[in-house]
């Protein structure tokens, strides 16, 4: 190899290696407040100023400012002599609080948790199992015990996965017409956020969010409704909850079961048992809403999705999948009838009929 061809080599193998680096930086931003003081102020900030606001020192604060507009979250210009910082259109869009498709709370799940047990990622794959016991000393049998350890680790995953319905959920529910389908149940529904999104694209369907009870109590305890007493009334009437263990419970019949990322979280063997209760608790003519990533047929692609399979191994029981095996799950249930489609995104929407 030449010595341009070894030097491009080294880049390359430099940006993989640093990059838990620039995760870093994101999450320490998010952490610190840095982009939703610069929303909620008028004019750019200076360094010193971001600091004194948010009590960080001046050493650390100037580098991080300067690093996140290499990054293309901050923009810098210069006035009177001196550089000041405001967001970029990636941090207005996506790490301001105040944004309705804001990411803060999955970003800080990620740097707080994900990050944590990737740490571990060695010996997930010695082992194959999750790294709860390593990265948090909680033991990991009962998964979303661990996953839920605590009050405020399960908000802020519930208010994470709401983030991430707001931006990805309209289009995976419109991905096919779900008109004919009058009774929905979403099974793992945490706070409701995708059931509350389906009743209002089909005014004429009503949901269940079926999880466990501290899901449920935390959802109607911490996660508003509707912006007015109006449609807080009408999403009461459309949008119910119900505590329960769908795998030990009574699934509550319906036209629709939603299963949106939940699928991954377990072994072939507990999805054949899911799929299965879903199959006898689902009325004749419905069906069964999936909603995934999915592997490309190799299980080779695309990156995203394999890093998620990898996430699956550290956090979770179970593993991304391709269309097929999905396909062979379903069927296998009794589903027929299985369509697959990719709206754009990193999820895919795949239907299968009873």
């Amino acid at each position: 190899m030449d010595s341009a061809g070894l030097d491009a080599g080294y880049e390359v193998l430099s940006e993989y290696a640093h990059g838990f680096m620039v995760s870093q930086v994101l999450f320490a931003a998010c952490d610190l407040g840095i982009f939703d003081l610069l929303a909620e102020t008028p004019e750019p900030l200076d360094a010193a100023t971001v600091a004194a606001r948010l009590g960080t020192s001046a050493r650390g604060t100037g580098p991080l400012l300067d690093t996140c507009v290499s990054l293309k979250l901050l923009t810098v210009r210069t006035r009177a002599g001196v550089a000041v910082y405001s967001n970029g259109p990636l941090a207005s869009t996506y790490l301001v609080s105040s944004s309705p498709y804001g990411q803060r709370h999955m970003v800080q799940y990620l740097g707080s948790t994900t990050y944590r047990c990737w740490t571990h990622l060695g010996d997930a794959v010695r082992e194959g199992r999750n790294q709860y016991h390593r990265a948090f000393g909680v033991a990991a049998d009962q998964l979303f015990s661990a996953i839920y350890r605590t009050s405020a680790e399960r908000v802020c995953f519930l208010r994470g996965l709401q983030e991430v319905w707001a931006v990805h959920g309209r289009r995976l529910l419109t991905a096919f017409d779900l008109t004919p389908f009058r009774t929905v149940c979403d099974l793992g529904g945490g706070s409701g956020a995708l059931a509350r999104l389906c009743v209002s694209l089909y005014p004429a369907c009503t949901a269940t969010v079926l999880d466990i009870p501290e899901v449920v109590d935390t959802a109607r305890m911490e996660f508003s409704r509707g912006e007015t007493e109006e449609e807080e009334e009408e999403e009461d009437d459309r949008v119910s909850f119900r505590a329960g263990d769908f795998f030990r419970d009574p699934l509550p019949e319906a036209d629709l079961f939603l299963l949106a990322r939940v699928l991954h979280d377990w072994t072939d063997a507990r999805c054949s048992q899911l799929l299965a209760g879903v199959f006898r608790s689902c009325r004749a003519g419905g069906g069964v809403l999936v909603i995934e990533g999915v592997l490309d047929a190799d299980g080779r692609g695309p990156l995203t999705t394999q890093l998620f399979s990898l996430n699956m191994l550290v956090q979770t029981e179970g593993q991304e999948r391709t269309l097929a095996q999905y396909t062979q799950l379903l069927e296998a249930a009794g589903f027929r009838r299985v369509a697959h489609r990719h709206p754009g995104g990193p999820y895919h929407a795949v239907l299968a009929r009873k």
